[in-house]
This record gives C-alpha cells, sequence and structure tokens, in this order.
C-alpha cells in the first residue's frame, strides 16, 4: 500500500436509530444531558432525526437518534440499534479514492452533502469479491472536517 493521502481526525458522530426517537431522547438528552441542535428529515433516507451535540467546539461528537419515517421500507434506520459511527477526515474524496483502490467497498451513493451540512460517504458494512473490506457488520460514515476541525485536530 502506498501512503495515504489524507487523516481520519477522530469520532464526528455515532448514530443511534430505534423505533421512537423520543424514548432515545428521554436517556440522552432528558438523562444524559445532551443538547438538540437541529432535526434532519429525508424521505430518501427514510429518516426522522435528532442531532444532538456530546461537547462543544471542535472537540465536539454528534449524537444522532433516529428513527424511520416508514419502518417497513428502507433504510431501516432503527433495526441495528448503533446505526453507523461517523469519522472526521481531512481530505474525503482523496480517502475515498485510496481506499476504494485499496478494497475498499463503499455503500452506494457517493459522496453527498449530509444531515449536518459536511459532505459525507459510507463505508459498506460488508465486502464483497471486488471490494473485500467492509465495517465487518458496522456501516462507517466518512465526513469532511471543516477548517476549524482540522486545525483543532489534524
Amino acid at each position: 500500500m502506498m501512503d495515504k493521502p489524507f487523516k481520519i481526525l477522530g469520532i464526528q458522530q455515532i448514530a443511534i436509530g430505534g423505533p421512537d426517537k423520543q424514548r432515545l431522547k428521554s436517556l440522552w438528552v432528558d438523562m444524559l444531558g445532551l443538547t438538540v441542535k437541529s432535526t434532519f428529515v429525508s424521505e430518501r433516507e427514510n429518516v426522522d432525526e435528532d442531532i444532538c451535540a456530546l461537547g462543544t467546539g471542535p472537540h465536539a461528537v454528534e449524537v444522532d437518534l433516529m428513527q424511520p419515517l416508514d419502518p417497513e421500507k428502507k433504510p431501516a434506520v432503527h433495526t441495528t440499534p448503533l446505526n453507523h459511527v461517523g469519522l472526521w477526515v481531512d481530505k474525503l474524496p482523496e480517502a475515498v479514492a485510496w481506499m476504494t483502490a485499496n478494497g475498499v467497498r463503499f455503500a452506494p451513493g457517493g459522496i453527498r452533502p449530509g444531515a449536518a451540512g459536511h459532505d459525507i460517504c459510507f463505508i459498506h458494512p460488508k465486502g464483497n469479491d471486488q471490494f473485500p473490506l467492509g465495517g465487518e457488520g458496522v456501516l462507517i460514515e466518512l465526513v469532511q472536517a471543516p477548517p476549524e476541525v482540522i486545525a483543532a485536530l489534524g
């Protein structure tokens, strides 16, 4: 493998799914004290989520509390309670190109704007014959870090 043209800077988010985000909020917001920063609803992603913050500034970790808009449709954001882990990356396009060339399987959709406004893409939970490296059952989101996060964590 050649030298990586990117750096993973830290955990950007964890996303937790359930059939009822109000129950998730009872724990994460009411009991643990996280604050709700915004909400995101997407028919395409079949999700209604509250985007919460743990900490402040560039060291803050986003905790997404998600429920499906339709429990019968895909993606089923509620069937895996720990839906995905998001990682800050300093150079997302370079990371995706390098990882793809080195056998990492990405989920359909490519690089696109995410719920929090940063460009994102997902490493597929499972590898396949063409791209044998996946998340071994865990969906992993790569998130383009903004300049202040790169400066703080890079």
